[in-house]
């Protein structure tokens, strides 16, 4: 028997150590009901302490815990313990026959972790690194039979007996691996009170989940695509890439220019992150400037520089005396750039930078829209760049007819579709009208047109613009269908064809008449003749 308990019980102890035969040689039994009772932490219950001792003078129940007598009988007495929160050994004893017979009973209190929390994560983790997941349990008893579970998602991480006392808040842990997949994971710590040994269930209890975000951010630094030189009084496109970000939806871009913030749009495809801005260099920032694109995700940035040199080139300016001219004006041409820059002008370079070429002609023509090329070149820390410019020259002259695009005789045949191909060539743009000598009716000029007999003719071609008029002359000679020698020969063929069917005819009729046979019947006898018998004669015609 142990004797190490609180002063209460301690006399009681001594005296039932000291009392003979004791609970192993006593001549009567002491029962007590329910022996060693399982007693949620808390709660209150009910334990009877009986014997078969006849007449027994006192029944006792000894205990630290509040105790009251609930009702008795003869040989029997129910006791009330109330607000039972911890475990407790019960002594029961009786007063029979001038001795003293006992029984003990544990009390065994069960409990629910008052708190179960999983320590916060992590705001960002990298793919691969540890993850240690802590999780504080208070609370909670039998120990013995509480378990503490960590948990990812439904995964059973880790499974760890929960050791000390109910009083104990005890830590419990486990580490793996971060993986890119768990990001967005939950992460949860569940106790379990098994207490289906002792004919009760078993009981979970849950922390709040956490919810982790891996990550995965290159070594090398994005991407920056943009020209080293931007012309200024213009828009420039600036793109900042980074692959093998993840997730590279939750990434964070900047893009400076000097001490000027961009505003990219960013679009992200698969582990690739893409930034495009527009820079508009204005006047006054000429020179260098850097370029900076920083990509953060997961509290970590990673950037690139790139030098940028705003420049100002204005191009070449190129010149007409006048960009209209009549036919035989002298005309300067003159094309210049500022220094550096060199200048070009229809394939001819200028002597040396900033200094200008010219050139000057006498207008014909030909040089109606003429078109000169002016090209400018200017050369910054090894690179060469470009600008043009042209210009158009008018040449004013009288207009013309191409004579061997316009044959002056033409033959045309009727009840066919014909074109009157002629072109006139003049600035101002001349009027082209053909009229027809004796009718004064025009034919159109450059038009399908189906050709009849009075189309035949002499027509007067006139090409008109405000310089001048220009006249050519053209016989055209329409064919009809059948002409008076055709009309004549087939007459005379249908009239010899006529001519000899008739005398066919004509022939054909004589024989036929020829080869017919008749008889003639003498009816008189001829007086000088002698008679005879009458006879037939037979006369072929």
């Amino acid at each position: 028997m142990v004797c190490s308990r609180p002063p209460a019980l301690l006399g009681l102890l001594v005296l039932s150590c000291m009392m003979t035969p004791g609970i192993w040689g006593q001549k009567f039994q002491l029962w007590v009901e329910p022996q060693n009772p399982l007693v949620l932490a808390g709660t209150s219950f009910k334990l009877n302490c009986s014997t078969d001792c006849p007449q027994p003078q006192k029944i006792i129940l000894e205990t630290y815990l509040s105790k009251k007598t609930v009702t008795r009988g003869e040989g029997w007495e129910t006791f009330q313990l109330d607000n039972v929160t911890k475990d407790a050994v019960v002594i029961c004893a009786a007063i029979c026959q001038q001795g003293q017979i006992t029984n003990t009973s544990r009390v065994i209190t069960y409990g629910f972790p008052a708190s179960v929390d999983l320590a916060p994560l992590p705001p960002w983790l990298p793919a691969g690194e540890n993850l240690t997941l802590s999780c504080k349990v208070a609370g909670g008893a039998p120990r013995d039979n509480l378990t503490a579970v960590l948990l990812r998602g439904d995964e059973e991480l880790s499974r760890q007996p929960v050791p000390g006392v109910p009083a104990d808040v005890v830590e419990v842990t486990a580490t793996v691996r971060a993986r890119r997949e768990d990001h967005g994971a939950n992460f949860s710590c569940r106790t379990e009170l098994d207490l289906r040994p002792v004919g009760l269930g078993l009981f979970e209890n849950s922390s709040v989940p956490r919810q982790l975000r891996t990550y995965v951010l290159p070594g090398n630094g994005p991407r920056n695509t943009v020209r080293r030189y931007l012309e200024v009084g213009k828009l420039w496109p600036v793109n900042c890439s980074l692959d093998g970000l993840f997730p590279a939806s939750e990434a964070q871009v900047q893009l400076m220019l000097g001490n000027q913030m961009l505003h990219p749009v960013v679009s992200t495809h698969g582990d690739t992150l893409t930034a495009l801005a527009i820079v508009n260099a204005s006047e006054g920032q000429e020179g260098a400037h850097e370029m900076v694109c920083s990509v953060t995700l997961g509290g970590e940035s990673r950037e690139s520089r790139e030098n940028v040199t705003f420049f100002s080139f204005p191009g070449p300016t190129l010149t007409l005396s006048d960009s209209e001219v009549h036919e035989g004006t002298t005309v300067n041409v003159i094309c210049a750039a500022a220094p550096p820059a060199q200048v070009w002008l229809d394939g001819v370079r200028a002597t040396s930078p900033g200094q200008p070429i010219k050139l000057q002609l006498n207008a014909t023509e030909k040089d109606d829209r003429r078109t000169f090329f002016c090209n400018a070149t200017f050369e910054m820390e090894g690179e060469t760049l470009y600008k043009n410019k042209s210009v158009q020259l008018r040449v004013l002259y009288r207009p013309k007819i191409d004579r061997a695009k316009c044959p002056q005789r033409q033959i045309w045949k009727e009840e066919t579709t014909r074109v009157l191909d002629c072109h006139a060539q003049g600035n101002p743009d001349p009027l082209l009208k053909c009229l027809q000598n004796s009718s004064g009716h025009s034919v159109p000029v450059g038009i399908p047109l189906f050709v009849k007999l009075n189309y035949s003719g002499t027509y007067h071609c006139q090409a008109i613009n405000s310089l001048g008029t220009y006249t050519l002359m053209v016989e055209i000679n329409v064919q009809g269908r059948n002409p008076l020698s055709v009309t004549i020969i087939l007459t005379v063929l249908v009239i010899l064809g006529v001519a000899t069917v008739g005398a066919g005819l004509v022939y054909v009729s004589r024989i036929h008449k020829r080869s017919d046979s008749y008889h003639v019947k003498q009816e008189a006898k001829s007086s000088l003749m002698p008679q005879s018998n009458e006879t037939e004669a037979e006369v072929a015609v």
